[in-house]
Parts: C-alpha cells; sequence; structure tokens
C-alpha cells in the first residue's frame, strides 16, 4: 500500500482531500439497496442492515429493498442474516447497493435431507454428501444425472449416450454384485421413486443428497444396497405473501465434441490399393463395387457425414407458481423440453407437470400432496452413423427418381443407406404418472409426530415401429412393445425427539408395504402388400407373432434408528431394517435384517480446542450390512418356453426348458465399514472430509451358466464373495475475497478397487466370463500388444503365422507359440480414480464456474483398431494410419492384420480431462428491474464437453460410439457439444 502511494502521490493527495470534504459534511446522507441470495439471486427479506459503532439499523422489506439515514463519517454497513456470513460494507460516496450476501461456508447448522427425515450437518454420522446447489440452476442440462456428474466423491456418472432423452450411468462407490443391478436408489421428496430419472425435470429440483455407507442407506434396506440418490423438489415457503411467477429457459445449438472423419475420395481410392496389396489380392478395378466404378468414372463423389447429420439444438421452457401462508404453501411448475439431434431423425421432447401442495389444518395435523406427470417422446425414424461412416464417397444416397438407394456401394450389401431408416414409421413414447401424499400428525406429547406416507407411480411405455419394404429386402415389417408397470408404497413413520440437559434422542421407526404389477406385450407381423397400413393392422401381415408376460412382487419392511447426540459432541445412531420379498425361494426365509451402527465425535467442540483456528473437525465411523434381493420375480422356478417345431408335416407347440428353479435363493449380504474425517479450518475457508471404506459382500446372487446336457441354460445361486476397497477427498476453499471479488474452489477424488474374492467354491476362475479370483469383476483379459511386426524382423521364430504389418504379442510363457495360453489380466475396464474440480470466480453482479472432470487409469476396447476386416468393403477414418511398408507404423497394424489378430480387443487407456462445463452469468441490477415489476433477472451462457485431453484415438473416450455390425442407436451416436443461452426471470 505504501508503495502505491508512493508511485501515485497525485492520487493520495486527492484521495486526501476527499476525505476531509467528506468529515467536513455535516448534511445527512440516505442510501438504499437490495440484498439478494448467492445461489438463486433472489431477495432476501428480514437481513439486517446496521450502521456499524452505532444503534442505527433496518431491516430489508419482501423484497429485500432497504433505506437508511446514516449518522457518521464514513459508514460501514453491517448485514448480518441467519444462515449467511455477516458482511462489511464500506460505503463511501455510494447511495445505491446491490449486495449478494454470501451463505455460511461453515454449513454446521445446516439442514441436511437425510432418509425420513432431516439432520443438522453437525450431527450427521453417515456418510452423506450434498450436491453443489449451483449445480441445480442456471445449468442447461436434460437430466439431473448431467448436473451431478463429476460433483460429488464416490458418485460415478458416465455420460453412456449422447442420445437425447438418454440418462447416463450412475454407480455409488463401484461395484457390490455381479449380474445384480447396481444402480442406486431414487427417493423423491421422501417416498421411493420408481420411474425414469428423466421423469424429472432438472428445474423442480431443490437439493440431492447422496447416502454412501451402510449407516447411511441401512434406513432403505434392500432397496439401498447400491447407495441412495435423495431428491427434494422444490414447495411453497411460509411468508412468500403474494405468488412468486419464475419463468427460465435457454436454447443451445449442438454439435460433435469430436469428429471422426471418414477418407475422403483420394485417400478411399488409396486405401483400396493398400488392402489388395496387404491382402496378397490381384486389383481387377479400382474400386471394389460397379456401383463406386461408375460414380469414380463420372466424377460423382458425397460427403456422407454431411448427408446423414445435421445442427442440433436444444430449447426448454418452464414456468412454475408458489406461494405460501402460514397455513398452505404451494409449488406448481410446468415445463417443455425440445432436442433435435446431430444425427438425422434423433429428437427428444418432453413436457412435465408437477403440484407440491402443504397445508395445515391445526396445531396437530397437517397433509400435503406432490405429483406430477411426465411425457417423454423419441418418435421418429433415425439415420444411422456408422453406416453413414462407411459409405465410399463414390456413392449416391438417391437415385435419378429421387428415392433413397438401399445398397449405395451395389452390389455391396453388407452396409446399406444410413439414410433408409429415417423412413421408418416410429414411436417411441413414455408416460409416468405419479401421486403421493401425508398426513402428518403431532398428538400433543412434545417430540412425538406421525407420519403417513402414501405414493403411487404409473409408468406406461409405447413402441411400435413399422419399416417399409424398400429397407427390409421387399417384405413389411410390424413390431409392437408396450410395457404398464403400476407401483405403490405405504410407509408408516414415528419420529421421537427430546432433549434435555446435554442429551438429545432421535428416534425413528417405520413399517411399510409394496407392490409391483407389470405386463408387457410384444407383437411381430412380417410380409405386407403395401406401406400404408404401417403398424396399425398387423394382421394384414403374412406371418405374425406375439408374446406376453406379466408378474407382480411385494415388500414388506419394519426399520427402527435411533440417533443420541451429547452436547454436540459425541454422536452414535443405531439402525435395523428387516426387508421381505416374495420372489425369494420357499425354502427359505424370505426376510432378511440388517444393521447397522455409526460413531461421530465433533472434536471442535471440545473445551481443549476452544483457542484453535479450527472451525470443523468430526470424525466418523460406521460399520453394518445392507442386502440386495437381486433377481427379479419366477427366478426360484423352473421355466419352460414354447416353440415351434416341425412334425409330421405341420408345426406343432413344444416345451423348452430355459431356467432352473432354485427354491433355496437367499439376500445378498453386503458387510461395510467407513471411517471419515470432516475439517474446517482457516474460519472454514478450507474445509473437507476424507473417507476411506470396504465392503465386502457374500452370498452373491450368481446366474451360473449350466452344460446344455443337463436341458438348462442356467441357473440363480448364492455363490461367491467379492470386495470394494476406497479412498475419498472432498475440499472447498475460498482462494480469494477482495472487495466485490470472490475465488472460490471446490475438488473431489475418489478412488477404489474392486476384487473378487470367491466364485463357485472350488477356488476356480471362470475364464469364460472372464472373472478370476483375486481380481476387478470388470477386467480386459487379452493378449499382450507389444507392437507391430516390421519388415526384416525374424518373425518366424516367435511366431510363425505372422507377417510384417501384423501385430506382435507376447509369448508369455515362452514356448514359441502364441495361442490361448499366452493371454493375461491386462488391467481393469473400470477407472482406477476420478474427480471433478469446479473454479468460481464472482465479481459484483458476474459470475463464471469453470467445471473440469478428469477419470484415470482405465482400459477399454478400441473399435476404430479393428476395421481391417472390413478395409476393403467399407470406408475407414482418415485418422487411421495404417502398416505399410512406407509407413512403418508401430502402433497401427496393417489391413491384412485381420486374419492373424487372434480375436485381440485393441484394448487401451481410455483416460481423459475434460472441460465439462462453464457458464458465465450476469444478475441484471434491480434498480433497473423495479419499475417493470421484476425481482430478479439473471441472463447466462454456458457451454457443455468443451474440449477433451486425451490420447483415445476414436470418437470419445467415455464410451466408445461404435459396435462392430451392431444396430442399437444408443451405440451409434457421439459425444456432442453444446452452447446455450438463457434466461431466468422472477416475478
Amino acid at each position: 500500500m505504501k508503495e502505491w502511494l508512493l508511485k501515485w502521490p497525485g492520487t493520495f493527495i486527492l484521495l486526501l482531500l476527499c476525505i476531509t470534504q467528506a468529515i467536513g459534511q455535516n448534511t445527512p446522507r440516505t442510501v438504499e439497496g437490495t440484498i439478494v441470495d448467492q445461489s438463486e439471486n433472489l431477495p432476501l427479506p428480514g437481513v439486517s442492515v446496521l450502521e456499524k459503532g452505532t444503534t442505527n439499523g433496518t431491516v430489508t422489506d419482501l423484497d429485500g429493498r432497504f433505506t437508511l439515514n446514516l449518522r457518521t463519517a464514513n459508514p460501514i454497513l453491517v448485514l448480518s442474516f441467519v444462515g449467511f456470513d455477516t458482511q462489511e460494507i464500506n460505503v463511501g460516496n455510494q447511495n445505491n447497493f446491490e449486495i449478494v450476501l454470501r451463505e455460511d461456508i461453515s454449513q454446521l447448522d445446516e439442514v441436511v435431507v437425510v432418509g425420513y427425515g432431516t439432520q443438522k450437518r453437525s450431527d450427521i454420522t453417515g456418510s452423506v454428501a450434498s450436491v453443489p446447489k449451483d449445480r441445480l440452476s442456471n445449468l442447461p442440462v436434460t437430466d439431473i444425472t448431467q448436473a451431478i456428474q463429476g460433483t460429488t466423491a464416490g458418485l460415478n456418472v458416465t455420460q453412456g449416450s449422447s442420445v437425447p432423452g438418454s440418462p447416463g450411468g450412475m454407480q455409488i462407490r463401484g461395484v457390490n454384485s455381479i449380474n445384480a443391478n447396481t444402480s442406486p436408489f431414487l427417493v423423491v421428496d421422501g417416498s421411493p421413486f420408481f420411474g425414469s430419472i428423466n421423469d424429472i425435470s432438472p428445474n423442480d429440483v431443490e437439493s440431492i443428497e447422496i447416502l454412501k455407507d451402510a449407516s447411511a442407506v441401512a434406513i432403505y434396506g434392500t432397496r439401498g444396497a447400491n447407495g441412495v440418490i435423495l431428491i427434494t423438489t422444490k414447495r411453497g415457503n411460509v411468508g412468500e405473501g403474494k405468488p412468486r411467477i419464475n419463468y427460465s429457459g435457454y436454447t443451445g445449438f449442438e454439435g460433435f465434441a469430436n469428429m471422426l472423419t471418414p477418407m475422403g475420395p483420394d485417400q478411399y481410392v488409396q486405401k483400396y490399393e493398400d488392402f489388395l496389396i496387404a491382402n496378397n489380392l490381384s486389383r481387377t478395378q479400382v474400386l471394389p463395387n460397379a456401383a463406386e466404378v461408375d460414380n469414380y468414372n463420372a466424377g460423382i463423389t458425397t460427403d456422407w457425414m454431411d448427408v446423414a447429420t445435421q445442427q442440433g439444438r436444444i430449447t426448454e421452457n418452464n414456468l412454475s407458481i408458489s406461494g405460501g401462508t402460514e397455513n398452505v404453501q404451494y409449488f406448481v411448475s410446468g415445463s417443455h423440453l425440445d432436442q433435435q439431434g446431430v444425427i438425422k431423425g434423433f429428437g427428444f421432447k418432453r413436457t412435465s407437470i408437477r403440484s407440491n401442495i402443504d397445508a395445515k389444518i391445526n396445531d396437530y395435523i397437517s397433509v400435503g400432496t406432490s405429483a406430477f406427470f411426465t411425457d417423454r417422446n423419441q418418435d421418429g425414424g433415425r439415420a444411422n452413423l456408422l453406416q453413414a461412416s462407411a459409405m465410399s464417397p463414390y456413392s449416391v444416397p438417391y437415385d435419378e427418381n429421387g428415392n433413397l438407394i438401399v445398397w449405395p456401394m451395389a452390389p455391396e450389401q453388407l452396409f446399406v443407406n444410413p439414410l433408409l431408416m429415417t423412413t421408418a414409421d416410429r414411436q417411441d413414447r413414455q408416460k409416468t404418472l405419479s401421486g403421493g401424499g401425508y398426513v402428518d400428525i403431532k398428538p400433543g406429547i412434545p417430540g412425538l409426530n406421525y407420519r403417513l406416507n402414501g405414493n403411487f407411480v404409473y409408468n406406461i411405455n409405447r413402441f411400435a415401429q413399422y419399416t417399409g419394404r424398400p429397407a427390409n429386402d421387399l417384405f413389411g415389417t410390424a413390431n409392437t412393445d408396450n410395457t404398464e408397470r403400476q407401483n405403490w408404497v405405504l410407509e408408516n413413520i414415528l419420529t421421537y425427539s427430546r432433549e434435555f440437559d446435554k442429551h438429545r434422542i432421535d428416534f425413528t421407526g417405520l413399517y411399510s408395504a409394496q407392490k409391483v404389477d407389470f405386463f408387457r406385450n410384444r407383437a411381430q407381423s412380417r410380409g405386407f402388400t403395401n406401406d400404408a397400413l404401417s403398424f396399425y393392422r398387423m394382421e394384414a401381415g403374412t406371418t405374425q407373432q406375439a408374446w406376453s408376460e406379466g408378474n407382480s412382487y411385494t415388500l414388506l419392511s419394519q426399520m427402527g434408528r435411533m440417533n443420541y447426540s451429547y452436547d454436540s459432541r459425541y454422536l452414535v445412531t443405531v439402525t435395523a431394517r428387516r426387508d421381505g420379498y416374495s420372489a425369494f425361494g420357499a425354502n427359505t426365509s424370505k426376510y432378511g435384517l440388517f444393521p447397522s451402527i455409526a460413531l461421530g465425535w465433533n472434536i471442535h467442540n471440545e473445551g481443549f480446542m476452544s483457542n484453535n483456528n479450527i472451525g470443523e473437525l468430526k470424525l466418523r465411523i460406521s460399520h453394518g450390512q445392507t442386502g440386495n434381493q437381486a433377481i427379479d420375480v419366477n427366478q426360484t422356478a423352473s421355466v419352460a418356453n414354447t416353440v415351434l417345431q416341425p412334425f409330421n408335416g405341420t408345426a406343432q407347440v413344444g416345451v423348452l426348458y430355459d431356467n432352473m428353479g432354485n427354491a433355496n435363493l437367499n439376500w445378498e449380504t453386503t458387510t461395510a465399514t467407513n471411517i471419515g474425517l470432516d475439517f474446517g479450518i482457516v474460519e472454514n475457508k478450507v474445509r473437507g472430509s476424507i473417507e476411506a471404506y470396504k465392503t465386502v459382500t457374500n452370498d452373491i446372487l450368481l446366474r451360473r451358466n449350466l452344460p446344455t446336457t443337463t436341458g438348462y441354460n442356467n441357473v440363480w445361486a448364492n455363490l461367491g464373495k467379492m470386495q470394494n476397497v476406497g479412498l475419498e477427498f472432498t475440499l472447498h476453499t475460498v482462494n480469494l475475497t477482495r472487495g466485490d471479488f470472490v475465488w472460490e474452489s471446490s475438488l473431489n477424488y475418489s478412488q477404489y478397487r474392486n476384487e473378487i474374492l470367491e466364485l463357485y467354491g472350488d477356488g476356480r476362475d471362470d475364464v469364460g466370463n472372464n472373472w478370476f479370483i483375486g481380481h476387478p469383476l470388470r477386467v480386459i483379459f487379452d493378449y499382450e500388444k507389444l507392437g507391430i511386426w516390421q519388415v526384416g524382423e525374424e518373425v518366424a521364430g516367435h511366431d510363425p503365422v505372422s507377417r510384417p504389418g501384423d501385430i506382435k504379442f507376447r509369448d508369455q510363457n515362452g514356448d514359441g507359440v502364441i495361442n490361448a495360453d499366452d493371454r493375461i489380466i491386462l488391467g481393469q475396464r473400470d477407472p482406477r480414480w476420478i474427480g471433478g474440480l469446479t473454479n468460481t470466480f464472482r465479481y459484483k453482479n458476474f459470475n463464471l464456474s469453470i467445471f473440469v472432470q478428469a477419470v484415470r487409469g482405465g482400459l477399454r476396447s478400441n473399435n476404430v483398431l479393428t476395421y481391417a476386416d472390413e478395409a476393403g468393403r467399407r470406408n475407414i477414418p482418415e485418422d487411421i494410419g495404417y502398416w505399410t511398408p512406407e509407413n512403418p507404423s508401430n502402433y497401427w497394424p496393417s489391413l491384412g492384420a485381420f486374419r492373424n489378430y487372434r480375436g485381440f480387443q485393441f484394448a487401451e487407456d481410455f483416460s481423459f480431462v475434460r472441460i465439462k462445463d462453464i457458464r458465465l452469468g450476469y444478475n441484471v441490477p434491480s434498480v433497473l428491474l423495479t419499475r417493470f415489476g421484476i425481482q430478479n433477472l439473471t441472463v447466462y451462457m454456458a457451454g457443455r464437453n468443451l474440449h477433451t485431453f486425451t490420447n483415445w484415438v476414436g470418437w470419445d473416450p467415455e464410451a466408445e460410439y461404435i459396435q462392430r455390425g451392431s444396430d442399437n442407436y444408443q451405440n451409434n451416436y457421439p459425444l456432442v457439444r453444446t452452447v446455450s443461452f438463457g434466461l431466468n426471470v422472477t416475478l
């Protein structure tokens, strides 16, 4: 500071004169302003505004505004509000203020949603993580998984496909089972949720908590074996008075995050010549197919990627109305999402309506409802990017009459016109209706409360497709697939809380019942005389088939949980849940009991810590069990299917056994231990947590293959044992605070190692399924690639069948022969660690957020390296630098290597660091808005999947889109980059 004054003496003198003039002024000054919160930029009523050193002060009104007559010469405003940091503002010569009040970063008194209730964060003993609230607002995403990806240690969200309407996959702390579902359990507004996470509009979400350890998830019993995600939707608030209307909307443009461009015309011609040379084939024409030769001679080419793709776009509009008095609060919202994909025909529309109402009947009874309806639409025929990438540039999509050519590279029939399926009549729609309610009764005994929760979810999925005759070998084909699922759950919850002296006790008891009814019917018809009837008259086809199935199951549960706290220092949580599942076998108990215990010590509340600069220091330890029902209904009974068999010149119905029943099936049981340390130092400007855990799963429900001589394909059995060991780290720091500028960072890191301990009880591996005792569940078992055989190398003595250009494999056992005995475990398919880093910068009304995602250490088959077998029949990416004597690559094999590659999976490290999203927002000053009756206006722009740093060669390292010979749309859609512009308006 002194150096600055010496450098700029004129500025110093001017400043001195200003101060002198200000001191000499005796005329009273009036200042005014508006105070808003940090997370949503909403006005804060009731904030205390005090002139420092005096008793002169005021509070903000319902719109967050204040006016204050100042009394001192150099006034400083002191702002304070419950749950927020106390801030001091130097008034200076400013008379009007736009102030953002920062939330109290200690958060020890923050109320966090846990299973069947809430707790202060300082009282939590289990592993519970909250998703940052700023990820839930001003972020243009189509589903919740995109918002929470990379934000929480221990939560792995994979964007398996960018297909519009396709949510990401989620795992909490790895894989605990072999054949069972490993996705976390969803709970919405306190009730189990049985729809798709894509049914929930991100705009309706107030908060998300992740329950990870046994103590936190045991309260949900068998359904919490893979972790629990608690989603709380927005509700009306007491004291809002007049209705609050909020509109949020954005529009965005999508494009390929990384384009794997096929070879151009000249490269394609050269590639065919190199292919013939590599395979010792003679060349009879310039290109392999007659249609290609004709176009080559005529100079006709096509950019097939341009033909099959388009500019993607996405638009969402959301309108909500909320309000409340002391007795009634309400929140009603509606939203519509319209997304057009980057591949022609791909699209997604979602319309959702939500209504949350809470009412206080009297001092003893409160009631409420939560209802929503979602309609998801993925109609329309779709282009195929796999086929587009394979098309010869010397081929055309249409004939002279404007009709699609089925085989543009005729007579080649392996690859069809990528636009062919855009002509299909296709309907793909899902509807979810959910209605729930509660009755909350306080019987008059202090601390005692009874709550009845009821929830009903009704899912209808309808799929129908007609593929016309030109696209289907002159046989029109119609398919329908309709499913219906009804799910209801009823929960009786009794809670009791009491405090005496330094003791606090909280008890929660639960008795619940659930039933699921499922029905599905499918039909197919082929051989239509024309395409006019589509799938509306399936009986018009010459051959028809029909299938149907239905089932139901029930769950019955009891649970008890006791929380004890002494002097906010010593914490104990004991939980036990008993679940019964109707689908288990007749020879064993259908019930399982799953207990847990957790201990916590708030070290920072001890007397010996009073003089330390530590805001939080808490040690947590938990141990417990959870279960996994894992199997569907009818798995404990032997199952037979009907088949048609020719007999005596006619088709007769026969019976074919499929699944062998096992009446002794029982629960999987996972025993978990967790230890965690929460800390906050430097006035809690640096806070975080470190956690280590170990889970062991016994009696794994495993589908075991059987010899065909038994008449069955497989049988379910309680076999095997596996474990997970992991480490998690979370850190939040306030790096810099200078006046109106604030820089904060949030970092999370997690790693885990999965290991199979037992399989079938005989100590043997299951090589056929790539399951190896002492190794992770998901591994790459394959040959070890050393490079590529080069011209002049001594090949014969090492691998007699190979030649230059082929892949060089390591002879693991040194017998001079490369065969199946030389395969080893190369690595695991899951990453060794994942992490996320968010940097947030705020300056006055501007805010900038940069989120970076990191994934390291996993292997995945790279299909881009496996085109050699088809190189003479298709186009390939121009990035493939295949081996030739003139290009002696030690990475890419030659175009003739497929004959000797022995089924090699081409596994490669898919590690990457990705700039996942960047958001820049501006909060328009309220002085510009009040005349229009607007409380808040935020405008922003955001980019998603902006850049990926990786050594992976292909479309995307996170989920390679292409699969050989596959027509699976989910695997034929690349990662997209999105740039969006949006606004939030509150009236």
